[in-house]
C-alpha cells in the first residue's frame, strides 16, 4: 500500500479525503484545520460561511470564549 505524510500523520493515499465531501485529495489539493483535513473548495466555503475559522468550521467563536473567561475571573475576584 502507498501512503502519505500530511498534516503531520501518515494516511494510505485511497484514505487521505476531505473531511466535508469525503473527496480524495492529494498534498496540492488539500488544507488542514484543528486536525481536519478538507479539499480546498470546501475549506474556502467553510470559511466563507462565517468569515472566521471558528464558526465556519464549527468551533465557538473566540470572542465567546473571552467573554466567559472574563466572567469567570469577575466572579472569582469577589
Amino acid at each position: 500500500m502507498e501512503r502519505l505524510f500530511a498534516n503531520q500523520q501518515v494516511f494510505h493515499i485511497s484514505c487521505f479525503r476531505c473531511s466535508h465531501c469525503n473527496s480524495r485529495l492529494s498534498l496540492g489539493t488539500y488544507a488542514s484545520l484543528r486536525g481536519n483535513i478538507y479539499c480546498k473548495p470546501h475549506f474556502n466555503q467553510l470559511f466563507k460561511a462565517k468569515g472566521n475559522y471558528d464558526e465556519g468550521f464549527g468551533h465557538k467563536p473566540h470572542k465567546e470564549l473571552w467573554v466567559s473567561k472574563t466572567e469567570n475571573e469577575d466572579t472569582s475576584s469577589h
